[in-house]
């Protein structure tokens, strides 16, 4: 299962080969991450960019997954502090929380209702296995959530970050068009939107719309997230998967 075939990397231990994997990685984000801050293209974010660089270089030298994720799980771990250092933006703006509650709860609801419905109509008209249909339901909130969720519906973990992975990336390439064809001008409704259907990424999208985007989006993350996390182990007697 650790075999690396490739020529280049011969001899050399798959501790090592893990170890600069991890490096490269994060070389990679921050190299990119001002490469996307200079020129500001879809195709230049490191979401999008790192991990097609990423998966080039362990396709065209053999190195199979186990060996990256040695090391660079730290980097997932990384993930539940960083999704619990949003609320510190959520605190600062709990006026704008009690101001629009309703409009926040409505938006996280109809987010949550036509995720998990659109996912499961998708996958019954593809005829995809259960375990896909069960890792889809969890794509449109942030990878901690999502693997939390994954867990109470017995869904595969790889499959539900793939898909979250996949989520993130067609919201920022295509989010502004939606924005463009649909009445959302308010910068509430505009956060929500990328909050509710993108997860963090959508969320750093709308930071670059302007500050209140960004904290809506957060706030519909987060609030989303968590109630996915609490009917989770309803959706398994619900929904037929």
């Amino acid at each position: 299962m650790n075999t690396i075939s490739s020529a280049f990397f011969a001899g050399v231990p798959p501790r090592w080969i893990a170890a600069g994997c991890f490096a490269l990685t994060v070389a990679l984000y921050f190299g990119m991450k001002r490469v996307y801050t200079s020129h500001n293209k879809p195709y230049s974010a490191p979401f999008i960019a790192v991990p097609v660089l990423i998966i080039g270089l362990l396709v065209a030298e053999h190195i199979p997954y186990a060996v990256y994720f040695q090391d660079t799980r730290w980097l997932l771990w990384l993930l539940g502090p960083a999704t619990v250092a949003f609320a510190v933006p959520i605190y600062h703006y709990r006026d704008l929380m009690k101001r629009h509650w309703l409009s926040l709860a409505v938006g996280v609801t109809v987010g949550i209702i036509a995720a998990v419905g659109g996912s499961l109509i998708l996958a019954k008209w593809l005829h995809l296995s259960p375990d896909l249909q069960r890792s889809l339901l969890t794509r449109s909130v942030s990878t901690p959530f999502a693997l939390a969720v994954s867990d109470k519906i017995h869904a595969p973990k790889e499959l539900t970050a793939l898909f979250v992975i996949a989520t993130g990336m067609c919201g920022m390439l295509f989010g502004e068009l939606v924005l463009a064809l649909i009445p959302a001008r308010t910068r509430l409704a505009r956060g929500a939107l990328y909050g509710a259907s993108s997860h963090a990424v959508g969320m750093s999208k709308a930071r670059e719309l302007g500050g209140e985007e960004g904290v809506v989006a957060s706030l519909t993350m987060m609030m989303t997230g968590i109630v996915m996390v609490v009917i989770a182990p309803l959706l398994p007697l619900i929904l037929p998967i």
